[in-house]
Parts: structure tokens; C-alpha cells; sequence
């Protein structure tokens, strides 16, 4: 019974995954800001995406790993060919050394992750 349950269930996830759309297409995944200075602020990247499906798509939510990181994001239904953003800003301030953060877009029954990484050079210390 309980092999037959696990079957059925790996059988119906198994399908679930497959049936899963790609309709977002991302112009890229991932962006490297290479290093920046913390003294000189936020740092943003646009990341473009193209509606490849038959049905508009909606973006439902895109959450951050964390709250160093802000988002914005077409909030409209995005018709299939047309194109969408989702724009990350990170704020190195206080956050010297190597960074690597996740972006979650949730759009209708899709979820894609971006990456966000980078290097903040700290702020040098005065001497007097």
C-alpha cells in the first residue's frame, strides 16, 4: 500500500513538473557587478524578459533573499511576445566583501530565480 501511494505520488508530481510552462524567457539569470565601492551607493540592473507563451502573463510576486536588496517589476499583464522587467537594486552600505543574492519571480504557474553578485570594496578609513 504505501509503495503504491508512493507511485501515485511521484507519478502525479512527476506530471505536475512537466506540465509546468516556460513561457518567461529571460534575456539572462544572473548579473555580476563586478566590485563597487560602498561609498558610492545603490547599484540597479534591469533584467528583460520576453512573454514566449499563447496567454498573458502575470507577475504575482518577486521576493528578494534579503532586504539589502530591492525590486520593481511590470505590474501589468504582459501579452504573449511582449516584453516585462524586473529591476534589482542592492545597497552595499555597511556590506563590505562578496555578496551573491536571489531574486524569485513568481508569474502565473512559473517560478524563475535570478542572481545578483558582486564584490563591495569597503569605504576606506580616514586617518588623522
Amino acid at each position: 500500500m504505501k509503495k503504491s501511494l508512493f507511485l501515485l505520488t511521484f507519478v502525479f508530481l512527476s506530471t505536475l513538473l512537466m506540465a509546468q510552462s516556460n513561457d518567461i524567457a529571460f534575456a539572462e539569470s544572473s548579473h555580476d557587478f563586478g566590485s563597487i565601492k560602498e561609498e558610492a551607493g545603490k547599484v540597479s540592473h534591469v533584467f528583460s524578459f520576453t512573454n514566449k507563451g499563447t496567454a498573458p502573463i502575470i507577475l504575482t510576486d518577486v521576493t528578494t533573499s534579503c532586504g539589502c536588496t530591492a525590486r520593481e517589476y511590470t505590474r501589468e499583464p504582459i501579452a504573449p511576445g511582449a516584453q516585462g522587467t524586473v529591476t534589482v537594486t542592492y545597497n552595499p552600505v555597511g556590506r563590505p566583501g562578496p555578496f551573491l543574492k536571489t531574486i524569485t519571480v513568481k508569474a502565473n504557474k512559473e517560478r524563475k530565480v535570478l542572481t545578483i553578485k558582486g564584490n563591495v570594496v569597503p569605504k576606506s578609513k580616514s586617518t588623522k
